[in-house]
């Protein structure tokens, strides 16, 4: 969704944007100070993590507590309920169950297991983005709003190609939103790899990726054996890796199908009119 002019969004009776880029970049806090102007917050990870990741959460959670016998039997017998409380807020429930490949001993998963979950985020992730245009009916058509904002993760843009547009993903966003690309700078990317490692989120690896980057922490560490990789070590490494392969390919779906507003800028935007002005700025940035 290309705009021919900054007054065609910024006049628009209806207003769609999905925004994307790094983890932590801003996008989330943005959402959810456009609710209270009235937009209508979709968030991404939150739908795999309910609707489509839910169940293999909630089993993570009861395979765990079968190992204690004083919970397996009240699991057994029905006189307790486990569930998940994920939030907009917090993903940790999806965090967890993703995991980290690495020692058992320290947390971690062996890599063949944290690759069959990895293809079930892989297929959910893609499910949440082609409901975003349900969504936004659903929106209008049960709470009465006119705008919307999709909140994806940072993964969105290993499930597509950013350079195709028949991609189904992007044919289904493009066509019923404007596609915003937060950028933040390579200060922001370290302040988000030492948030990483305090708080882990959900991370999604394209496959080849992965494989190639397992291989190398293990000859950079001299490590022989999967499980005697430190799960911990491999996550942060693996996530300030993943990060910097990323960056040019959100370029690249901004500069093919999208806009642009910098990070910086967002950061003092307050309210729903603000954003609006913002995304203007970017609107009328392209067409320069």
């Amino acid at each position: 969704m290309l705009f021919k002019s900054a007054d065609e969004f910024v006049k628009a009776e209806r207003r769609t944007v999905t925004v994307f880029g790094m983890a932590g970049v801003g996008k989330t806090r943005l959402s959810n100070m456009l609710r209270a102007s009235r937009w209508f917050h979709y968030s991404a990870d939150y739908r795999i993590g309910t609707r489509y990741m839910g169940e293999y959460i909630v089993d993570n959670f009861k395979r765990e507590a079968m190992k204690v016998p004083f919970l397996a039997n009240l699991l057994r017998s029905d006189s307790i309920y486990i569930s998940s409380n994920i939030t907009f807020d917090n993903l940790d429930p999806l965090s967890s169950y993703l995991g980290t490949p690495g020692n058992p001993d320290k947390g971690g998963l062996p890599l063949a297991e944290y690759q069959r979950r990895q293809e079930q985020h892989r297929v959910a992730e893609i499910a949440a983005l082609q409901d975003v245009p349900h969504f936004i009916e659903r929106a209008k058509e049960l709470y009465g709003y006119d705008n919307f904002i999709a909140d994806t993760g940072g993964s969105l843009i290993e499930v597509i190609d950013p350079a195709n547009p028949e991609d189904p993903v992007i044919k289904t966003l493009a066509a019923s939103t404007a596609l915003l690309y937060i950028r933040g700078t390579d200060k922001d990317a370290a302040e988000l790899v030492r948030r990483f490692r305090k708080s882990p989120k959900p991370m999604y690896y394209h496959p080849p990726f992965l494989v190639e980057k397992w291989a190398e922490y293990k000859a950079l560490n001299k490590i022989a054996e999967d499980c005697d990789v430190d799960p911990a070590g491999f996550g942060a490494w693996g996530f300030e890796a993943l990060l910097h392969d990323r960056l040019p390919r959100y370029q690249m779906l901004a500069d093919n199908f999208g806009y642009v507003v910098e990070a910086s800028d967002l950061a003092i935007v307050r309210d729903g009119d603000e954003f609006v002005d913002l995304m203007a700025s970017a609107i009328e940035k392209r067409m320069r």
